[in-house]
């Protein structure tokens, strides 16, 4: 264990700040905050996009709490300091600082959610959360999303960033899959009558304004979840109706 750090001005908490706070495609790094991300983390499928570099540890805490094999250094934070790292209202007892690796590549996966312009790390992070609990295999990011390595994100997913296989795009790699996105506005039609079966891709949309006034191709329908007493749904709870229905009717 090396000695206590308690000062912001300490060179190996600048560069650890510094690694942190890079976000989108510059972000080389996260923090898994707190034993169950780091559980959930070491326990993916997809563990090999991310390397564990270093354990921090709150002043105080059991050093062998979130213990991650002995080759991983461990550094001691006061609690000002563990705060500033993972911008937590309660600073975590621990946090894991993982290096990450490339996005997934080659032929989308049989079930593959679509989050587009999705702002709110926590929205993003509930919306893999529940396409992993319904049996999606990825998340194709869209521009304007928010990052799922974030340390916010992370939370609101409870590591389901580590579940999925993710890539980002700019563009939608049409293939043979149906591709579904969800929308209440004119010209929908009922999620109850969508054909969702695999290969299938489902598009949520930007909180505020959904799909509306954009132009999608003529591969994407425009499916509805029927609402009564409201103009529409927030789009993690959209998002995670589509996925469970899917996956009920995958299952009889």
């Amino acid at each position: 264990m090396e000695p206590l750090i308690t000062s912001r001005a300490n060179p190996e908490f600048k560069a650890l700040k510094a690694l942190v706070q890079a976000s989108g495609g510059r972000r080389t790094h996260t923090l898994l905050l707190g034993e169950k991300l780091i559980q959930a983390w070491h326990e993916s499928p997809y563990r090999d996009r991310g390397r564990a570099e270093r354990l921090l540890i709150l002043e105080g805490s059991d050093p062998s709490a979130a213990w991650v094999g002995p080759r991983v250094p461990a550094t001691l934070l006061g609690p000002k300091l563990m705060g500033d790292l993972s911008e937590a209202g309660s600073p975590p007892t621990h946090a894991l600082l993982i290096s990450l690796g490339l996005d997934s590549a080659g032929p989308l996966a049989e079930r593959v959610i679509v989050p587009w312009g999705i702002q709110d790390p926590g929205n993003l992070g509930a919306i893999l959360r529940s396409a992993a609990a319904f049996g999606f295999q990825e998340a194709l990011l869209g521009p304007g999303c928010a990052d799922p390595f974030s340390p916010k994100a992370l939370r609101g997913s409870m590591g389901a960033a580590f579940l999925l296989a993710v890539r980002r795009t700019e563009h939608l790699p049409l293939d043979a899959g149906g591709w579904y996105a969800l929308d209440g506005g004119p010209g929908a039609f009922s999620l109850a009558e969508a054909d969702l079966s695999a290969p299938l891709r489902i598009l949520v949309g930007n909180e505020g304004h959904g799909w509306q006034h954009d132009s999608l191709p003529a591969a994407v329908r425009r499916v509805a979840i029927p609402t009564r007493g409201v103009e529409s749904l927030n789009a993690a709870v959209a998002a995670g109706i589509a996925c469970f229905e899917a996956q009920r009717r995958m299952h009889g």
